[in-house]
């Protein structure tokens, strides 16, 4: 009940962010935006429609949409914080900014917008519109949710080439890239690392130098090649991004034919990382 709490007052604070990047940044510069939100700030310029009321109904018609995409937590999640994102965007429509430097503007409308959808997406919400669809590419391509994002923002906001203009369009596209970087490090946490399996057939030279060179731990699977059926001893461990090139050129001078794969990881709790009991 308590982390329910904790989280709806993030996604409380997230909506208010996002709300404020809109309003103290794009719509007083005539940027674009992506997603449903690019969509109602165009029509707000065409016709001056609500962007809070054009939001909700967007949103809303998308949640009923892909409802099944998401878990019941989530969806509860999302109606909360696309409830709260239209009603401060209707609160603060008339709050604004004095700051004639578009580049300043873009930059610090991609940062707020990037903190509130990332505090959303990171207790579990959404803001619905093209975060749906963030997600399902997420669950059946792979793609990681903020790229996603980035790629249907694109599509909107290119679309709104005719209405702001070239120089207000590649703003808008450095502005939802800084949105992009910003939210995936929220997403993401404090706390990034690599996760780094080795398949070698040098294993236990490999192990020993990650040992003594970088003090870090291996954990050894067994395994075996699918055609060949030749045990192999396969090599898993995390490492921080400073790390990685000191770990490729440890593999690489004991065995260039060792089969490396390098994934992303969230947060990272144990001895050598962060203790459990700060998560």
């Amino acid at each position: 009940m308590k982390k329910s709490i904790v989280d709806i007052l993030f996604i409380v604070f997230g909506a208010l962010i996002f709300a404020l990047a809109i309003n103290l940044f794009v719509i007083p510069n005539e940027f674009g935006e992506g997603g449903v939100t690019g969509i109602t700030i165009i029509l707000y310029y065409l016709f001056g429609w609500s962007p809070g009321l054009v939001s909700l109904l967007f949103n809303g018609i998308l949640l009923i949409v892909g409802y099944k995409f998401l878990n019941k937590t989530t969806i509860i999640y999302t109606i909360i914080a696309v409830s709260f994102h239209s009603l401060f965007l209707h609160l603060t429509h008339t709050w604004r900014i004095t700051s004639d430097e578009m580049m300043v503007n873009a930059i610090f409308g991609g940062v707020l917008a990037g903190v509130g959808i990332g505090l959303i997406i990171r207790v579990g919400g959404t803001t619905a519109g093209t975060t749906i669809l963030a997600r399902i590419t997420n669950k059946y391509l792979g793609w990681s949710i903020s790229y996603g994002l980035l790629f249907f923002d694109l599509i909107v906001a290119f679309s709104s080439y005719f209405i702001i203009g070239t120089e207000r369009l590649m703003l808008t596209i450095i502005m939802l890239y800084i949105g992009t970087k910003v939210m995936e490090f929220i997403i993401e946490g404090l706390n990034p690392k690599k996760a780094v399996t080795i398949i070698s057939n040098h294993p236990d030279e490999i192990a020993e130098q990650v040992n003594v060179r970088m003090d870090r731990g291996v954990t050894v699977f067994s395994g075996h090649g699918y055609y060949t059926k030749t045990s192999k001893d396969i090599l898993y461990i995390v490492i921080s991004k400073q790390e990685v090139v000191k770990l490729k050129r440890i593999v690489k001078s004991t065995d260039p034919q060792a089969f490396i794969a390098i994934h992303d990881v969230r947060d990272v709790f144990g001895e050598g990382f962060l203790e459990l009991s700060k998560a």
